[in-house]
């Protein structure tokens, strides 16, 4: 024996394959963030770092470093220069761990030769973003729900912390009925300092009351990404043939039905919910990121990051 511990399970979330699509990308804060490091960030607070904010009049124990003589030699007046400070960035993962999740897709990608279920493909994405919001030595913390907040960490940015998480995400099954909004507006009153939010979730509720918790978030100054995550029967519905179909969420809901005879009505509907959620991130100036887990979860991440880090160029 060579007295190495064993690899706990909880890291087999982060796959080669993710890690070495995901190594060289970064995650940016489009907007201003609150945190307590020097890093890439925009912080509110101004003080004498890298970006012009504005102006101020000089007053006695100023840096004379700071003053700008062409404002002098026009005004006649002292005034010192201030920056936007860059500060690191806090961001919290909230992971649906609804009923739901546990659809398992007949097309979905697979790991280890097994398909994925919802909910197995969208704590590959928690861990994959905590894994690269941690190596940017960035701050993340988790939020599983399904009708409530079941486990909520707070943000760190230690080294080990991302071992908690991964645990975390690898102990918790899909459990109750979804209640999106509630549980958002929970949430949202309990991150206090602003930063990104990322919501990983089939999104089954509500369109309009999601929307409105999702707001909550905006209206606490967060950026926030949604990442939706859906099944490609889901959005095809390509069942032909007599079946039982039941209801993850709704015990005893099992209904026998010709899926020709409802394929039509169900496409227009789940077209137009996508529809609703991605017009209305569109006003929120959120990020609306669709994701099918017919695509490997990988390469849907980094395809998502590369075109948001080309964005910010």
């Amino acid at each position: 024996m060579d007295g190495k511990s064993p690899t706990p399970e909880f890291m087999s979330l982060l796959t080669p394959e993710a890690l070495e699509r995901l190594g060289r990308l970064q995650i940016i804060a489009r907007g201003v963030v609150e945190g307590f490091v020097t890093g890439r960030h925009k912080s509110p607070y101004k003080g004498f770092s890298a970006e012009f904010a504005e102006h101020r009049q000089y007053v006695p124990g100023d840096d004379t470093r700071n003053l700008d003589w062409r404002v002098f030699a026009r005004n006649d007046r002292y005034y010192v220069k201030q920056y936007i400070e860059e500060t690191n960035l806090r961001a919290t993962i909230l992971l649906d761990a609804s009923g739901s999740m546990k659809y398992v897709g007949e097309k979905a990608a697979s790991v280890d030769g097994r398909s994925l279920s919802k909910f197995e493909y969208a704590r590959q994405l928690a861990a994959s973003l905590a894994y690269l919001l941690i190596n940017q030595q960035d701050a993340v913390g988790l939020v599983t729900f399904d009708s409530e907040v079941r486990r909520y960490i707070p943000a760190r940015s230690r080294p080990t912390h991302l071992s908690i998480l991964l645990e975390e995400a690898w102990n918790t099954e899909p459990g109750d009925e979804t209640n999106l909004a509630t549980t958002f507006h929970d949430i949202a009153e309990r991150i206090h300092r602003r930063g990104m939010v990322f919501v990983i979730s089939d999104l089954l509720d509500d369109p309009d009351e999601l929307l409105k918790a999702v707001h909550h978030f905006r209206h606490r100054k967060h950026e926030v990404i949604l990442l939706h995550v859906l099944a490609e029967e889901e959005l095809t519905f390509p069942f032909s043939q007599w079946a039982n179909f039941r209801g993850l969420e709704i015990p005893d809901s099992a209904i026998s039905l010709d899926p020709k005879a409802v394929q039509a009505e169900y496409l227009r509907r789940v077209q137009e919910f996508v529809r609703r959620i991605d017009a209305g991130c569109g006003q929120m100036r959120i990020d609306y990121v669709p994701m099918c887990t017919r695509e490997p979860f990988e390469v849907a991440l980094s395809s998502y990051l590369a075109a948001r880090q080309s964005r910010a160029q």
